[in-house]
């Protein structure tokens, strides 16, 4: 029988292994500790790489990058508007992962959120839907003392109780602008379904619906146009749809949209930038609020959803195939392409003439860089369109703050006010020059 025994010196480490039999002796110098603490080393830098890529680290702070046509009126936007120019500086340590920004956005929406407080609106609409929003009063007057109506989109499946929107709201709301915010037809929890349908991708009804009672009760008010995300899209074809929707309208503002739906979808199925993994996890948020109608749904005698299309959409694991089992039968649409092709602005959204801000951002993991092709020849076709692309900011993040807390405010609350507020002198500017001249 062999016994083994292992002695270690903490003074020399030097390491011996001894047997009974044989007479032989191993023994282990300095060269064992030192290739464990260099594997230690190894680790530690590859986890600092990792970190480093991931959070993008390295990545400078840079200006917005800026396309715009050399018109009078984006020369005084440029001078007025200072946010568009400068840096925008994210949290040091985690601000510019386009990945942790949208986390953050879908996860908490906002620090310090306030809570604004409005009045719901609920509009019945020609098939049966009610549309409904949220009205919240201005707190103090105007800069330019104008009677100014912001009307609001949230992106999909939100509404005016997200933390983003009722962050944005408040701050607005202080700068004399009253608040007007739509919430999806099925998005809001407590409020049921009327007809057998919901929001979709593209339809402007309740948008609109919106929009015209804001214009009758508030004759003299003038409006802001702003969409976030998916309701980028929607308020950019409802302006596009037709030249009277941009009546009293002073400007508009979309957000992170992606512009084409069926480039989009196209783009959701890669792997690039865990683009497939967001367009799982989106589908189980749009699964869950459709499956709270699903009584709402099956019992409407005109509705075009039944246990086949409900079977379908529990196997779903995308956004396209719950768009193309349930979403757009909706209105009533032949195939899924069809379906992307009717609801997307990018059809609708050349005929804007009003001022357009467009705003992404470059490491925004759901809006892939070959679709922002749109507003870059937009912008550089049009000369009321300025597109606006920022190195940093996920989607709907753009979080700012010193080290490692963002604060409560965004760059993206911050530079819609100010570029709306531009545009109100500016047309407060206009009307004065045309009234003296007369």
């Amino acid at each position: 029988m062999k016994y083994f025994l292992l002695a270690a010196s903490r003074s020399t480490h030097t390491y011996k292994m001894t047997t009974t039999e044989g007479g032989y002796i191993h023994t282990f110098g300095p060269e064992l500790p030192a290739m464990f603490d260099g594997v230690k080393l190894a680790a530690v830098a590859t986890i600092l790489y990792i970190i480093v890529r991931c959070l993008n680290l390295k990545s400078p702070t840079a200006p917005p990058e800026i396309i715009y046509q050399d018109t009078l009126l984006s020369h005084y936007l440029l001078k007025t508007c200072p946010m568009l120019t400068k840096e925008y500086i994210p949290p040091l340590l985690w601000g510019k992962s386009g990945h942790i920004q949208t986390v953050l956005y879908g996860k908490m929406g906002r620090v310090n959120t306030p809570t604004p407080c409005g009045v719901r609106m609920f509009l019945p609409m020609q098939d049966g839907a009610t549309a409904t929003f949220d009205l919240f009063e201005t707190i103090g007057a105007h800069t330019t003392g104008d009677d100014i109506t912001m009307v609001i989109c949230p992106g999909i499946g939100n509404h005016s109780e997200k933390n983003y929107i009722r962050t944005f709201v408040d701050y607005s709301q202080r700068q004399g602008y009253r608040c007007a915010v739509l919430n999806h037809l099925g998005a809001l929890p407590n409020v049921e379904l009327t007809s057998p349908r919901m929001f979709t991708y593209g339809c402007t009804w309740e948008f609109g619906a919106m929009v015209g009672y804001i214009k009758r009760t508030f004759p003299q008010t003038l409006l802001v146009v702003v969409g976030f995300s998916l309701g980028g899209n929607i308020v950019c074809k409802f302006l596009g749809e037709n030249q009277s929707n941009q009546d009293r309208v002073l400007c508009c503002v979309s957000v992170c949209q992606g512009y084409s739906a069926l480039r989009a979808q196209e783009t959701f199925l890669q792997w690039d930038q865990c683009r497939r993994l967001y367009n799982f996890m989106l589908a189980e948020n749009m699964k869950k609020i459709i499956l709270s109608h699903r009584d709402s749904l099956l019992a409407m005698q005109c509705s075009n959803i039944g246990d086949g299309e409900l079977n379908r959409l529990y196997a779903a694991t995308s956004l396209m195939q719950i768009d193309d089992s349930i979403m757009r039968k909706f209105h009533g649409y032949d195939s899924l392409r069809e379906y992307y092709e009717k609801e997307s602005c990018v059809h609708y959204i050349h005929k804007i003439t009003v001022p357009l801000l467009l705003l992404n951002s470059l490491d925004d993991p759901l809006v892939h860089p070959s679709l922002l092709a749109v507003a870059r020849t937009l912008a550089e076709k049009m000369p009321n369109v300025i597109f606006a692309l920022t190195q940093h900011g996920g989607h709907m993040g753009f979080f700012e703050g010193a080290v490692l807390f963002p604060q409560p405010l965004t760059w993206m609350d911050k530079v819609i006010v100010e570029y709306t507020n531009a545009i109100c002198r500016w047309e407060k500017k206009q009307s004065v020059c045309q009234s003296s001249s007369e």
